[in-house]
């Protein structure tokens, strides 16, 4: 089937350093060159996105939007021609690499340009235009895939093999047999595919009454200063505020947002768990799990496996929160305290050193993955400062046959230069499948996707740790890297023990109700952090301010999964003999060239990783233990 294109969200130094940086990068701006401003247009070019590698205008836009119609209708006049031979199964794969390589273009051109800019109305109604077209598509395509299956499959595996044009479409086809068991008739699946806008009424629901309706307390803090606590100001606060109670008072205010609500939330929630069960039933999987890991093929002892390791692997979380407890002088040690930084760092990080740091990290990848790096970083691909109009956070977004767009909202600290790493994991994750992989095996899965980010973001604190002895400055590291496990790994694992309780309360016709969803999240928080941290009763309703959970369920467990690879794969290529990281290296980067050429497993097996293996994951709660241990060495080194 064709795939709407997707688009990777996401959800640092020496006098060497700043001359590899200048010879690296002589077309940027003198290093600590930030732009004053925030207006869009007064931001040199080299640091805002070059639209015109897509498309040279609105014109040209146009006319492929003219031009996907018509094949869109094409691809309509092939229902009931597959049965007529390879030839027939060819045209309609070719026809949906046609149609598919034209949604890349047609959604990014106006997509990026509406997060450069929020506020052009044009931009966004023709954003707009282009998801309904896709959506018109979606529907009138639902025929192909039940008439594939109509065939006989020896006689299709007998058309592979006599026809090397069908070559690229092997992996899908043979792919789409296995899953011939929950796959509807054509009728079937029209149904569940006019049945989608229905499935997203819940998820609607939840966007507005947690942007559109939600009404954030304003609180007065001690200093006098009086603070709402929208989301940005809500986390600036947890941060910046040195006076606990300020910070207790500020988190059971917005997180009591949220329940002041909770009931309307549960039953949003309890929509959305519905219509999971439902989708599952009708696809006759036995549970939403086995639906959820269905696609790509991923036995669910892989999530199994990730919940029990990580639930009996809590101990160096719990020990890091007694650490900072220590550190912070605090006689309770809360949830809302996670956020305080324990040490002020004296480092910056502008953007053109910053990229000398991330080119300089990755040389263990090789001489050919660093020239393309640089290729990417130097061609108009990144969107580096934030400006008015234009959304937050960082992400990488694919456009095939044009190559990886990049956004940042860069501020020279050093997060902002691991977020430049990761994000660069992804696009370098996207150069080497496109250039690698035909447009039907090109998109690699989110199963794999965050292996290449964070990979990136160990390269980057190995060569920073290196490059420095002040104590203080390592222990700011090392609280990164101990950060980056908990948010990425141990957070998540948490959010996807939830769901999965969550879900089987359903699969079992048990209630959900705004108690017992209390219940099973503030269980779960005293699980994971045991005594080490006083889980105050307002942090039951933190569910209720999870978007993924309303918006993309089973989504998050893999971004553990992908943290626990990714920690594998930097040991193989940085550790033992030479001719061993050689072998790994080249095992891992083959690995991104696969794109989506095969199951993420299968490709993470070939890479060196079986996450059906409780080593695997247990080899991050090692890693936390021993970075715990590392800053409790440095934290002793730093006058107070």
């Amino acid at each position: 089937m064709p795939r709407r294109p997707p688009l990777l969200r996401t959800l640092c130094a020496t006098a060497a350093v700043l001359a590899l940086s200048a010879a690296a990068f002589p077309g940027l701006a003198a290093e600590g060159d930030k732009p004053a401003t925030r207006v869009r247009g007064e931001i040199p070019a080299e640091y805002r996105w070059d639209f015109t590698a897509i498309y040279a205008n609105w014109a040209a836009w146009d006319a492929d939007m003219q031009r996907m119609e018509a094949l869109m209708a094409d691809f309509g006049k092939l229902q009931g021609s597959l049965k007529k031979g390879p030839a027939a199964l060819l045209k309609a794969y070719q026809t949906m690499d046609e149609i598919g390589k034209l949604q890349t273009k047609l959604y990014a051109y106006p997509q990026l340009q509406k997060d450069a800019d929020g506020r052009d109305q044009e931009v966004a109604g023709r954003f707009q235009r282009a998801l309904a077209v896709f959506a018109r598509f979606d529907a009138a395509s639902a025929w192909f895939q039940p008439e594939l299956l109509t065939l006989p499959q020896a006689k299709v595996k007998g058309w592979l093999a006599a026809t090397p044009a069908l070559k690229p479409y092997a992996f899908g086809i043979t792919d789409s047999f296995r899953k011939q068991a929950h796959v509807l008739d054509a009728k079937g699946e029209q149904l569940l595919s006019l049945a989608g806008p229905v499935g997203r009424a819940s998820m609607n629901a939840y966007d507005e009454l947690s942007t559109s309706d939600i009404k954030f307390p304003t609180i007065t803090t001690s200093d006098g200063q009086s603070v709402l606590l929208s989301p940005g100001n809500y986390q600036g606060l947890l941060s910046k505020n040195a006076n606990q109670a300020d910070r207790a008072k500020a988190a059971a205010a917005h997180v009591g947002t949220y329940g002041a609500q909770a009931n309307t939330y549960a039953a949003i929630y309890a929509g959305i768990l519905q219509r999971d069960w439902f989708n599952a039933q009708a696809r006759k999987f036995p549970t939403t799990l086995d639906a959820a890991l269905s696609d790509n093929n991923v036995p669910r002892s892989v999530v199994e496996t990730l919940v029990a390791t990580t639930r009996a692997g809590t101990a160096p979380l719990q020990r890091y929160a007694r650490l900072r407890k220590q550190l912070m002088g605090l006689g309770e040690y809360h949830l809302y305290d996670s956020s305080r930084p324990l040490f002020a760092s004296s480092e910056s990080y502008p953007y053109k050193k910053a990229l000398g740091l991330v080119l300089e990290s990755v040389a263990p990848l090789g001489e050919d993955y660093v020239q393309r790096y640089k290729k990417f970083m130097t061609g108009g691909r990144i969107d580096v400062y934030e400006n008015e109009g234009k959304r937050s956070g960082a992400y990488s977004a694919g456009v095939y046959g044009v190559g990886p767009f990049q956004l940042l909202n860069y501020n020279d600290t050093m997060d902002a230069a691991f977020v430049l790493a990761h994000e660069g994991g992804h696009a370098m994750h996207t150069v080497l499948a496109y250039e690698t992989q035909p447009y039907s095996t090109a998109e690699y899965t989110i199963f794999v996707a965050e292996v290449a980010s964070t990979t990136n973001e160990r390269f980057l604190l190995e060569t920073l740790l290196k490059k420095t002895t002040d104590p203080k400055e390592r222990f700011l590291l090392l609280q990164h890297a101990v950060d980056s496990i908990i948010g990425t790994f141990y957070t998540q694992v948490l959010f996807a023990d939830f769901e999965l309780q969550a879900h089987q309360l359903v699969e079992k016709g048990e209630p959900v109700t705004t108690e017992v969803l209390n219940k099973l999240y503030a269980g779960l928080l005293k699980t994971y952090y045991g005594d080490a941290v006083t889980v105050d009763d307002f942090y039951q309703w933190t569910w209720a301010r999870i978007p993924h959970f309303f918006h993309s369920p089973y989504y998050v467990y893999q971004y553990a999964t992908c943290f626990a690879s990714s920690a594998q794969l930097f040991k193989g290529m940085t550790t033992g003999t030479e001719e061993a990281k050689k072998a790994a290296t080249a095992r891992y980067l083959n690995m991104l060239k696969a794109g989506g050429s095969d199951h993420p497993m299968a490709e993470l097996k070939q890479a060196g990783v079986d996450l059906t293996q409780r080593a695997t994951v247990q080899a991050v709660v090692d890693q936390l233990d021993a970075l715990v241990s590392q800053m409790e060495v440095e934290a002793a080194k730093i006058p107070r």
